[in-house]
């Protein structure tokens, strides 16, 4: 495990490296989609720093709200730990909706815009919490590729799950090939597919995970992500009135 990376007399977080790093990633897809329909590319950096802004703050709230019964509200606040996924995809898209609001993109395509960069970020993140060994891997195994995290972050000496590297793999399909059908639904639909195969993403990762169930045998990422799995679902039937392969005008 590497958490830091010392070079001279700087060291480096390498969980916040590919958190840079994803946005990077992500801010290129919306300038070259950006581009495709005939808008600034720089507007990218603009919704990148949105994102950004939006999902610490929506993070750290997210991480404050579900620790009050554990701990005390200045300590979850300015606690090292914290940057939680739902909670910073939640205060990203209310930022992003903001500037959308500001720039005149308030339109459904904003959602198809943002569902292949959320993905490739997502999975570019991933790397960060393998290479940091921050706690978000899987459950006690010992079969071929199980993994010891003696010296990450959240250190364990058992073999587990490396589900981190599960879930880039998983999460960077999902990218490939929501931007390889960028063009071929209605407006809205790209967005749902999104929705769909990320919440079956965590859903199936969490059986493996060691976060504990909340209701019904589930975890609390899990019962999200059937939320997500259903919304995406009933939108994509409602909304795919095909054919397969249709490609979408650019906006005006």
């Amino acid at each position: 495990m590497y958490p830091e990376i010392d070079i001279g007399p700087i060291t480096l977080q390498t969980f916040g490296m590919c958190f840079g790093l994803g946005f990077i990633v992500a801010g290129a897809l919306v300038g070259r989609r950006l581009l495709e329909w005939k808008k600034p590319g720089d507007w990218a950096y603009e919704i990148a720093f949105a994102a950004l802004l939006g999902g610490l703050v929506g993070a750290r709230l997210y991480y404050v709200i579900d620790s009050l019964g554990d701990e005390g509200i200045v300590d979850s606040l300015f606690s090292g730990a914290g940057l939680t996924w739902f909670g910073g995809a939640i205060g990203g898209a209310l930022a992003v909706l903001a500037w959308a609001y500001w720039r005149g993109m308030l339109q459904i395509r904003l959602l198809d815009l943002t569902a292949a960069p959320l993905a490739i970020g997502y999975a570019i993140g991933r790397v960060g919490c393998q290479l940091s060994g921050d706690g978000d891997y899987g459950a006690a195994w010992d079969g071929p590729w199980a993994m010891a995290y003696p010296e990450g972050t959240v250190s364990i000496d058992e073999t587990v799950h490396p589900t981190p590297i599960y879930e880039t793999l998983a999460m960077g399909t999902v990218a490939i090939l929501l931007w390889g059908w960028r063009d071929r639904f209605k407006p809205g639909v790209l967005f749902a597919v999104y929705l769909f195969l990320a919440g079956l993403e965590r859903l199936l990762v969490e059986f493996i995970r060691r976060n504990d169930p909340l209701a019904l045998g589930l975890t609390q990422a899990q019962w999200l992500s059937v939320a997500m799995i259903l919304v995406g679902a009933v939108w994509f039937i409602s909304k795919y009135d095909g054919p397969w392969g249709r490609r979408e005008p650019a906006p005006a």
